[in-house]
């Protein structure tokens, strides 16, 4: 696995931070919720790439109501795709045509939410955003030729995913706050069938020139979720 020992230490010492403060209080207090969602990294490579990547991903919630309208929540979002490493250009690029690919990616998108919850009727909006990482494992991608993916020039797959590993975990690029909103709607008396859009913001582009283009580095994700009503 391309995947260096400090970042397996960031990404253990992450969950750890999460898992203790919730694991200290007690289980009544701590509500659930599970989606899934779409994700869109838009991407302005040129007609000479592959297209922008819409991804599945999976996940869950777990919140801890502060005030009456007023929950932090730990946002966990999985999902994975494959990258190619440009050389011209200096940054990795999506992958979805498979003879493309040279790295696979598998990513956990963490974030700590502050939600408000404004109740209309019935329905239930809700308001969020905070800080969030994308906690990356990169390895080199799998079914690869042996003989064509590994000629030890330009397209190396483990060159590639070498550079790949170094972009992304370099200059805080792992880091992209989030803000989104969301609406629930209730199915029973037990469930809400919620769906929210979620917009990643890649502040890095703050203090990097790298020479993507302006929209790359964004995300954007639509989702349903499902949550216990006394969850809210």
């Amino acid at each position: 696995m391309h995947v260096k020992n400090a970042h397996l230490k960031i990404i253990a010492a992450f969950l750890f931070l999460v898992l203790i403060p919730l694991g200290s209080v007690c289980a009544e207090s701590i509500k659930w919720a599970a989606h899934g969602s779409i994700f869109y990294f838009p991407a302005n490579n040129g007609v000479d790439s592959d297209p922008a990547p819409i991804i599945p991903s999976a996940g869950f919630s777990l919140a801890r109501q502060m005030m009456q309208n007023l929950k932090l929540e730990f946002i966990q979002d999985i999902y994975f795709t494959n990258y190619e490493y440009c050389w011209e250009r200096g940054y990795p690029m999506a992958a979805s045509n498979q003879e493309n690919r040279s790295a696979f990616v598998l990513g956990f998108v963490s974030g700590f939410h502050v939600t408000g919850i404004f109740p209309v009727g019935d329905v239930f909006l809700r308001i969020f955003g905070g800080p969030a990482v994308d906690l990356r494992i990169i390895t080199v991608a799998f079914g690869l030729h042996p003989e064509l993916d590994f000629a030890g020039d330009d397209r190396d797959a483990r060159l590639q995913t070498d550079a790949i590993v170094k972009y992304f975990w370099g200059k805080g690029r792992w880091f992209l706050p989030t803000a989104g909103l969301g609406v629930d709607f209730p199915v029973n008396d037990k469930f809400l069938l919620g769906f929210d859009l979620r917009t990643w913001i890649p502040v890095y582009k703050l203090w990097t020139d790298d020479g993507t283009s302006a929209i790359d580095g964004w995300r954007f994700g639509v989702g349903f979720r499902i949550t216990p009503r006394t969850s809210l």
